[in-house]
C-alpha cells in the first residue's frame, strides 16, 4: 500500500509557493520593474476580456485603470483594514466579501493574506501580492494593479473610501487564482474562509441546531474563528430578494459578534451580523435605533460599539436570528474544539486522490455494483479523547480546482463520504463487504459544495473511509483532511504467513513445487527452480487448463529474473509461490474496474494513483486488460515493490513515490 500522510502543521505545509508561470517571486518581479522603471503588467492574468468573463461577452465597455489613474492619492490601506472597506460591486461574489469582512476581524490572519510590505509610496511598481491556502499549500498570488472600471469607477469590490484599494486588489488576486472574475459568481463563504486560513469548516442548520449553538458561536468568535450565515431560497427568483424585515435571501452575511446583555432584569442573547453590501439592514428588535437600546446601560452600549449608522451591520436577538437565517458556517482557524471548555490541538492527516471513470469513480452506496471501486482509506483511532471513552474526529472531503474548471464546462460535483468499521484482513473491501455491512458514520447528505465536513465521536478502532461522488463515472480530484484530538494513522496490509503457519493449500503447493523441481532435473527434490523449469511447469496439462499456453521461454526468464530476490534467476519456494499466485489467475482479460480485486488476489495492495496509472498504461478503449498485459503489470509491480521496500530504510511501512520513479518502472 502506497500512502502519503502529512500533518498540516509540518514545514512542507507551511511553505509558500509562487504561482507565476516563470517561477519568479513577488520581490524579484518588483525589483525588476523598479530597475527598468516600468510598472508591472501581469502576463499570467492580463487586462483583457477573458480575465473578466468566459461564458459571455463583456456587457459594457470596461477600462482597466491603475489606482493612480482613478484618484490623485491612492492608498493601499487607510486607517487599518476594516469591515467597511468591503462594498460589493456588479459581481455576484457576496460569499467572498462576507469572508473578507470576517478576515478583517483577525489581525494576524489578515496580515498573512494581505501582506503589508506593499503600497503606493516608496517601492511602488504596479505590483501587489496576496497569500491564499489551496489544497494544503500556501500560494503567493501576484497581480498588477490594473482594475476594471466604468466611467472612472471600480466595477467590482471597492472600499467606502474611494482612495483605498486593498479590497479591490485582493478580489483581483482571488479571481486570478480561480481563472477569472466570472468564476467567483456564487459560492459558499466557507470556501473563501478556508482559503484565507487553511482552517477546517463546519456547518450548522438553525432549524435543527445543537442545544448549545449559542455557546458554540460565542466560543468560535472568542477563538478567532470566521463565521458566516445565509437564508435559503426555494427558487432562483428569490435570489437576493429583500424581506419585509430588511434581510436578503440567498445572500452571504458575516457574523461579527456574539454577546449577552442585561435587558429588563434578564439575560438576552444577541448576535451581530453584517451585510457585505454595506447597507440594507435588519429592521426588527435590536436593530439600529430600535427601542430595545433605550433600556440598555450606557456602558453596555459602549462595550458593544453600538451605533446607528447605515453601514450594513446590525444586532439581532438570537431567537430572531435562528428564525430568519437557515445556515451558519464556521471556519475553525486551528481546528480547536468548540464543544467544551478545554482548548485542544488536533492531529491532522492528509490524503489526496482521484475519482477516475472506469477505475475509481464508483458513485454512492446506491450503486452497489461499483461503490466498492471508490478509493478507500483505512484509519486507526487508538486513543480516546482525554477523560473520555470516545475519539473526536472531523472529516473534511474537498474537491479540487472545480471553480477554475468552470470555463471548461465543469462545475462542482455532488460529493459525500461514508465510514465503515474495517476488518483486519483486507485493505480494499469488495462488493460483498458493502452489501452486508452498514456504515458507522457518514456525511449528512451529498451536496455540490467544494467541501463536505462532519464532526464525529467514535470509539477507538479501525475504520474505512470511502469518499465518493453521488453518481458513478464522474471524475474529479479530491483532498481529505482528518482532524483527531489524538494521533490517528493509516493502516497497511498484513505480512504473509510464515512457513509454520501455512494453510493446507500452501502446503499442497509446496509439495507440488518440490515434485516439479525434482522431476525436471530427474533428481531428488530441490530448493529452487529455474526459469525454464517454470516454463515446463506451466506446460503441464493440469496447469494449462487455467493458464495461457503462449508463454515464451524469454518471457518466463524475465519473470524469473524479476521474482528472484537474489538475482540468480532461480526461484525458491516463497518466490515461486508468489509466481504461481500471480501468473495463473482464472481469467483471460481483466476489466479495469475489477483490476483492484485481481491485484488483491495476486497479493498486490495499491493506492488509487497507481491503480489509475495502470489503467492508463494497460487498458484498451473498452477498459479491458488482456492476460499478457496483466502479466507484464504483475511483473513490474513486483519489481517496484521490492525496490521501494529496500528504500524504506526507516521501516515505517509507508512508501512514497515520485512520478519519475513510477515512469521509469512502467515505461
Amino acid at each position: 500500500l502506497f500512502s502519503v500522510t502529512l500533518p498540516s502543521g509540518s514545514k512542507k505545509a507551511a511553505l509558500v509557493e509562487s504561482t507565476q508561470a516563470d517561477g519568479k517571486t513577488f520581490e524579484q518581479l518588483r525589483q525588476e520593474c523598479l530597475q527598468k522603471g516600468k510598472l508591472f503588467e501581469d502576463p499570467d492574468f492580463p487586462a483583457v476580456d477573458d480575465s473578466l468573463f468566459y461564458s459571455q461577452r463583456v456587457p459594457v465597455n470596461f477600462e482597466w485603470k491603475r489606482p493612480g489613474e482613478i484618484c490623485k492619492d491612492p492608498k493601499f490601506i487607510t486607517g487599518g483594514a476594516t469591515r467597511t472597506d468591503i462594498c460589493q460591486g456588479q459581481l455576484g461574489d457576496c460569499w467572498l466579501l462576507a469572508a473578507i469582512a470576517s478576515l478583517t476581524l483577525h489581525e494576524d490572519t489578515l496580515k498573512r493574506v494581505v501582506p503589508h510590505d506593499q503600497g503606493f509610496d516608496r517601492g511602488y511598481a504596479g505590483i501587489f501580492h496576496f497569500k491564499f491556502w489551496q489544497h494544503n499549500k500556501w500560494l503567493d498570488v501576484v497581480v498588477d494593479d490594473r482594475l476594471p472600471c466604468v466611467r472612472n469607477n471600480l466595477v467590482f469590490v471597492h472600499s467606502a473610501d474611494q482612495t483605498e484599494f486593498w479590497s479591490a486588489l485582493l478580489e483581483k488576486a482571488y479571481a486570478k487564482l480561480n481563472g477569472s472574475y466570472e468564476s467567483l459568481k456564487g459560492g459558499s463563504t466557507m470556501e473563501a474562509m478556508e482559503d484565507f486560513t487553511g482552517g477546517v469548516g463546519e456547518m450548522y442548520e438553525t432549524k435543527n441546531p445543537p442545544s448549545n449553538l449559542f455557546l458554540i458561536l460565542k466560543k468560535a468568535v472568542e477563538r478567532g474563528s470566521m463565521l458566516g450565515c445565509s437564508i435559503d431560497i426555494t427558487s432562483s427568483a428569490e435570489s437576493e430578494a429583500q424581506t419585509t424585515t430588511g434581510l436578503v435571501k440567498g445572500h452571504a452575511y458575516s457574523i461579527t459578534g456574539v454577546e449577552e446583555v442585561n435587558y429588563r432584569g434578564a439575560k438576552v442573547q444577541l448576535i451581530r451580523v453584517r451585510n457585505p453590501w454595506g447597507q440594507v439592514e435588519w429592521n426588527g428588535p435590536w436593530s439600529d435605533n430600535s427601542r430595545e437600546w433605550n433600556t440598555i446601560d450606557s456602558s453596555e452600549k459602549t462595550r458593544l460599539l453600538h451605533n446607528s449608522l447605515d453601514d450594513g451591520e446590525f444586532w439581532m436577538e438570537f431567537g430572531d436570528f435562528k428564525a430568519n437565517y437557515d445556515k451558519i458556517e464556521i471556519c475553525n482557524l486551528t481546528a480547536d474544539s468548540l464543544s467544551d471548555d478545554v482548548r485542544k490541538k488536533w492531529e491532522v492527516n492528509l490524503f489526496e486522490g482521484n475519482w477516475i471513470r472506469g477505475s475509481t469513480a464508483g458513485g454512492c452506496r446506491n450503486y452497489i455494483d461499483t461503490f466498492w471501486t471508490n478509493p478507500q482509506f483505512k484509519l486507526r483511532l487508538d486513543h480516546p479523547d482525554d477523560g473520555d471513552k470516545l475519539c473526536s474526529v472531523i472529516v473534511a472531503l474537498m474537491q479540487k480546482n472545480r471553480r477554475r474548471l468552470r470555463k471548461e464546462g465543469l462545475d462542482l460535483e455532488t460529493i459525500g463520504f461514508a465510514i465503515y468499521e474495517a476488518p483486519d484482513d483486507q485493505d480494499h473491501q469488495g462488493k460483498d463487504f458493502f452489501r452486508y455491512n452498514a456504515s458507522k458514520a457518514r456525511s449528512r447528505t451529498y451536496v455540490n459544495m467544494r467541501e463536505v465536513s462532519e464532526r464525529f465521536r467514535m470509539p477507538p478502532g479501525n475504520y474505512l473511509l470511502v469518499p465518493t461522488t453521488f453518481q458513478p463515472h464522474h471524475e474529479a480530484d479530491f483532498l481529505i483532511r482528518i482532524f483527531s484530538e489524538n494521533k490517528a494513522g493509516a493502516m497497511y496490509p498484513p505480512k504473509p504467513n510464515p512457513p509454520e503457519e501455512e494453510s493446507d493449500e500452501e502446503k499442497g503447493l509446496r509439495r507440488l513445487f518440490e515434485q516439479i523441481a525434482g522431476s525436471v532435473r530427474n533428481t531428488k527434490p530441490q530448493s529452487a527452480v529455474s526459469c525454464r523449469e517454470s516454463l515446463t511447469f506451466t506446460q503441464r496439462p493440469v496447469i494449462s487448463q487455467v493458464a495461457t499456453q503462449h508463454l515464451t521461454t524469454g518471457f518466463t526468464e524475465i519473470i524469473s529474473g524479476l521474482r528472484s530476490v537474489d538475482n540468480t534467476g532461480m526461484l525458491e519456494f516463497e518466490e515461486f509461490k508468489v509466481f504461481w499466485d500471480n501468473i495463473f489467475p482464472r481469467m483471460k482479460t481483466v476489466k479495469l474496474c475489477r483490476l483492484r480485486s485481481a491485484l488483491n488476489a495476486a497479493g498486490m495492495q495499491l493506492n488509487n494513483k497507481l491503480l489509475q496509472l495502470l489503467g492508463l498504461r494497460f487498458a484498451d478503449e473498452n477498459f479491458d486488460i488482456d492476460f499478457d498485459d496483466y502479466l507484464t503489470c504483475i511483473v513490474r509491480l513486483e519489481n517496484m515493490f521490492r525496490v521501494f521496500k529496500a528504500l524504506d530504510t526507516q521501516k515505517k511501512g509507508v512508501i512514497s513515490l515520485n512520478m519519475m520513479q513510477v515512469k521509469l518502472i512502467f515505461y
